[in-house]
Formats: C-alpha cells, structure tokens, sequence
C-alpha cells in the first residue's frame, strides 16, 4: 500500500511513535522521518533535565518538520511530532497543507508503564502530567485519525493502516475517525 500523503504519527510520550511511525512507514511504502531528530540540542537539554518545552522552544521544531513534510508532498512520508495542541498541527499544515494525522491515544497506566520500561530515551516519565495536560485531541475538521496503542506494535499499526484507508477524502470536515 503506498500513500502519497504524508502522515504525522502523534501522541505524548510514550505512546509509541517511534515503534509505530517506521512499520506504519514499512506498510506504507514510504520513508521515515524520527521527529526527536528536528529537535535542536537545547530542546533535548531541556527535556533530559525534565522542563516541560515551552511554545517558543516548539516552534523551531515544528518549522523542521514542517519543512520535511512540505519536501515530501505528492511523495508521501511518515513523521513522529507530539503536535499536542491544535496550534502546533496548524503550523504543520501551513508548511505541508496535506498531512494526515495520526493520533495514538491510549490509558495514561499503559503509556507510563511503556515509558518506565524504554531505554536510551531522554523524556522522564515526569513529564507525562504535563504532555496530558498539553493533549489537544484532533478535531472534526482536521484529517486524521485516532488509533488507540493497546496491543501490539504489528496490531496497532494495523489499526493505523486501517483507519488511514477507511478515510477516503482527507480534505473533508468527516475525516476524522477512532480505531
């Protein structure tokens, strides 16, 4: 299955979108791009210490991905990016106007087991509270699609694939759905 959109896979941490963004990019036929990869050293520095980002810190990173998005247009590609609030997935369209989303959603005991339990990654489970407390789950009108991370990695990407497919036009108010 190739998709010549490019699909933003969301979420906090710890939901998975560095394990599903590549199989759904391998179910895809597209590349990959590790959203943590855009962000500058200062924001990791940031992030290892436990401070929650500001938007100021965001918006160069988005800007990153924005700009990786827009260079696969009409291509496709799959990116990570938290895109927490609606601000930051309007700022991912305003530089690649197609992305489809990719919401993982999942119980906040699943997700911080997950986190507690990864190695070599540099957001603490501490921050957790504040990646809930920044979520801003998609809405109506943005094209996407919510997919939820209990399970395995190869079920939830499926459930990802399936729900990508069951979208038809990405452009319309209806393109939202839940897997």
């Amino acid at each position: 299955m190739r998709t010549p959109h490019v699909v933003v896979v969301m979420g906090v941490a710890g939901t998975g979108k560095t394990t599903i963004g590549p199989l759904l990019a391998a179910r895809l036929g597209v590349p990959y791009a590790e959203g943590d990869d855009f962000h500058p050293p200062a924001n990791i520095h940031k992030m290892t210490a436990g401070t929650p980002l500001t938007d100021d810190d965001r918006w160069p990173w988005l800007d990153s991905i924005g700009e990786w998005a827009h260079g696969r247009a009409g291509l496709g590609g799959v990116v990570s990016s938290s895109a927490l609030k609606r601000s930051y997935r309007d700022r991912l369209r305003a530089a690649a106007p197609g992305v489809v989303f990719v919401h993982l959603t999942g119980d906040r005991a699943l997700i911080e087991d997950r986190m507690a339990h990864r190695q070599g990654h540099f957001m603490p489970t501490a921050l957790l509270d504040s990646q809930f407390a920044t979520l801003q789950p998609l809405e109506a009108d943005e094209a996407g699609v919510a997919v939820n991370v209990s399970g395995t990695p190869e079920e939830i990407t499926a459930r990802a694939v399936a729900a990508l497919g069951d979208l038809g036009d990405l452009n319309g108010p209806e393109a939202l759905r839940s897997s």
